[in-house]
């Protein structure tokens, strides 16, 4: 039985990866009630996902149960939902979990939901190149890159089979490499010998960027570093190139110049570009917040709303000059939000009541208060400081690169330090053990256990995003859609945190 929350002291999270996990465990020890609401019931290591795509983890070693993780954190509760409203005046969040509705009311809110994929408005990319933010995209790709070789085994057309045989990878960042290495490898290595009508080592795998160089952020020594060792691998490398069109068959790209190059590809992968998730222009509009083009929430120094110090937006949908979006960013912002919320509620508070205006309806009566209390707080909070703790990649099995400060490693020693950090920040034990196993398989020979695949994987985001949002309930009831009748979507208010070319169906 869920206890009912204390005015005052209500928590509720919205995000369950490295920003919303961290706010929830570092509030386990404050006289608060927190609630997590998350769309997935896991906590996603999301570095880890084209491990996922390329068939070399599983995805429940990088993405473990969020109710597992917080079973001990008695002030936790979890809540799977997509989130469809955030009322900022009322200070109540509103959920929706295929059919069912949950409205869940506030007194601090930390806004986790981070970012998504951006085709920088060619969202009709989506269909040909998934991106690589959710479990679904991961499945999805493996089941892309699987099949094509599948398909090039069926094939006897050269030039269908060239083509089935092509990978473009476009973006020249962390996750761009890494996936572009591992699908040169797995094509090399792990795939050598399983085929009779092909040669998967003929593979041509390619990587593109409108940059001038591969890792940006890397500086130029670490960027020529992985650039050669990517070409030595068999990765074509082509920089200073814009994808200008992209369909089912290939890739258009356009040089400076002026010059247009197709490539004919069947699998193409989408590593370029993030969009902040829908909920932070929710909130902003709400509170006369900035945002960004890439849909990312300009906030104050102690990274909250105007005009809300109780809005917390963190993470990869926070702006903050100087914090990139990466997992220690998310980090250390949950810990600075969650420090704030356990120093303003243990200390002496004026209880003047704040009204709110909570619909009675869908809203269960467990969670529907008289009204709530306003936290006192302090005139003045310290500033969030960022602390870079580095950035680090994978080329291939053995080779990476490593920027701390001052300090740059590349090779073998790189690859270490990556695998012992990555290691260590996978949540729980036993997702660690098996990971650890894993990788030992992985690396010591050149087998992959993760090669299972299914068709649902490869065509079920399509199929969603052509069912449209609200069909779940529907299906999990057996009632018809007609598509051609236009039966998708049936009324309703608009979901604020909706997606139709998102990243995984959406219910």
């Amino acid at each position: 039985m869920r206890k009912h929350p204390r005015e005052g002291h209500r928590v509720v999270i919205i995000g369950s990866g490295f920003g919303g996990l961290f706010a929830a465990k570092h509030l386990r020890g404050a006289d608060v009630d927190v609630t997590l609401i998350a769309e997935s019931p896991t906590h996603l290591f999301q570095p880890l996902l084209y491990q996922v795509a390329t068939g070399i983890l599983s995805e429940g070693q990088i993405a473990p149960a969020t109710r597992s993780i917080l079973r001990r954190q008695r002030n936790a509760t979890v809540l799977q939902g997509l989130v469809t409203d955030i009322d900022v005046a009322a200070r109540g969040v509103t959920s929706r979990f295929h059919d069912k509705q949950t409205r869940t009311p506030y007194d601090f809110l930390i806004l986790a939901a981070g970012a998504g994929q951006s085709y920088f408005g060619r969202d009709d990319f989506a269909t040909y190149a998934p991106g690589m933010k959710t479990l679904d995209d991961a499945l999805e790709l493996r089941s892309r890159i699987f099949g094509a070789f599948e398909l090039a085994e069926l094939e006897e057309d050269p030039a269908a089979r060239a083509r089935l045989l092509t990978f473009v990878v476009v973006g020249a960042g962390p996750t761009g490499v890494e996936m572009a290495g591992q699908i040169r490898e797995l094509a090399s290595t792990t795939l050598a010998g399983n085929f009779r009508n092909i040669d998967p080592g003929t593979a041509r795998v390619l990587l593109v960027d409108g940059a001038a160089q591969v890792l940006p952020a890397f500086g130029d020594k670490l960027g020529a570093i992985t650039r050669r060792e990517l070409t030595k691998l068999g990765v074509e490398v082509r920089l200073g190139v814009m994808v200008t069109d992209l369909d089912a068959t290939g890739v258009e790209l356009t040089s400076k110049d002026g010059t247009v190059e197709r490539i004919e590809s069947l699998c193409k992968v989408w590593a370029a570009g993030v969009a902040g998730n829908p909920l932070g222009a929710h909130v902003a509009e709400q509170t006369g917040a900035e945002v960004e083009r890439s849909g990312r929430v300009k906030v104050g120094p102690d990274l909250t709303l105007p005009g809300h110090p109780e809005v917390f937006v963190i993470g990869d949908l926070m702006a903050v000059e100087g914090v990139p979006g990466v997992a220690q960013g998310a980090i250390q912002s949950a810990q600075y939000a969650a420090a704030r919320i356990t120093e303003e509620v243990a200390a002496p508070r004026a209880d003047a009541p704040l009204a709110l205006d909570v619909p009675a309806a869908d809203v269960p009566a467990a969670d529907a208060p008289a009204a709530a209390v306003a936290p006192d707080v302090p005139p003045a909070r310290p500033p969030f400081v960022y602390r870079d703790k580095g950035s680090m990649a994978t080329i291939s099995k053995y080779q990476a690169v490593v920027s701390v400060g001052r300090i740059r490693l590349w090779g073998f020693p790189a690859w270490v330090a990556w695998l012992v950090l990555h290691l260590l920040y996978i949540t729980g034990f036993k997702q660690q053990i098996t990971t650890l196993l894993r990788w030992f398989i992985t690396f010591i020979g050149s087998g992959r256990a993760e090669r299972a695949t299914t068709n649902q994987q490869m065509v079920g985001r399509l199929a969603m995003s052509r069912l449209g949002s609200r069909t779940s309930g529907r299906l999990m009831r057996g009632e018809p859609i007609d598509v051609s009748r236009g039966e998708t979507d049936p009324p309703g208010p608009a979901v604020a945190g909706e997606d139709p070319v998102g990243s995984g169906p959406r219910g």
